[in-house]
């Protein structure tokens, strides 16, 4: 019997709901490729790479490909963008939705929360710590936030560390019970683009470009949209 490819995907984790609920089974059975998933944020698949762990295709801010590209870790001409996303915050279910529709709304519910949860290493909650600094609210809120390493920041509202979780809106939506309060106003949003691209090392890039046409595509899409991942359009 003839096993069946395979690839090591390292992937950041705004795409994981969409991947563990549609992508992952879709590919598998459009390709006959197996998927071997490694979600962290892009700051921790770097250093995994660092270390020496092998890959075959990665999906990550798209800024980060260009030192490796240049360092010739993954294959430049490979890198597509294929996702974007904005930050939103979330609370557990049931609990009142703050109003965030202005500047003057977020900053008033992020200085009314216990507790706001965000990600050290991830982009969300790298940028939050920028966002809050230039409100001027800088001390008030991060002296009583709950700092996770990486994952989920939702998680600290199901376990009473936070009230407020900020993060991707659709990592948010991977914990249950979470509810989304919507995104940042559109003057302080940031969006991040994200991107795969194929490591050089990989013995099966065939099957890394594979991947990358099936996700880039419309078959894929759907799944994006519906944890609000914006796709990118192949030119």
């Amino acid at each position: 019997m003839v096993s069946r490819p395979s690839l090591t995907l390292f992937s950041g984790l705004v795409v994981r709901k969409a991947f563990d609920d549609v992508i992952i089974d879709a590919f598998g059975q459009a390709s006959g490729i197996d998927l071997n998933c490694v979600f962290d944020p892009t700051v921790k698949l770097l250093a995994r790479i660092e270390e020496g762990e092998p890959f075959d295709v990665m999906i990550g801010t798209t800024g980060s490909f260009e030192d490796l590209g240049r360092r010739g870790v993954v294959d430049p001409d490979s890198v597509t963008p294929f996702v974007r996303t904005g930050i939103g915050l979330g609370v557990k279910q049931g609990d009142p939705l703050p109003d965030i529709s202005t500047v003057a709304a977020l900053t008033e519910a992020v200085r009314q929360a216990r507790s706001v949860a965000y990600s050290r290493t991830g982009q969300s909650g790298i940028y939050f710590v920028e966002l809050v600094e230039q409100l001027g609210i800088a001390e008030e809120v991060l002296s009583r936030a709950t700092v996770l390493e990486k994952g989920f920041t939702a998680n600290a509202l199901m376990d009473g560390s936070a009230d407020l979780a900020v993060q991707q809106v659709s990592e948010l939506l991977f914990v249950p019970n979470t509810a989304v309060v919507g995104f940042l106003p559109d003057e302080v949003q940031r969006y991040t683009e994200f991107a795969c691209a194929i490591s050089t090392g990989s013995e099966v890039p065939e099957a890394g470009r594979v991947f990358i046409d099936f996700i880039s595509g419309e078959s894929a899409a759907a799944a994006y949209r519906e944890t609000f991942l914006e796709p990118i359009s192949r030119r």
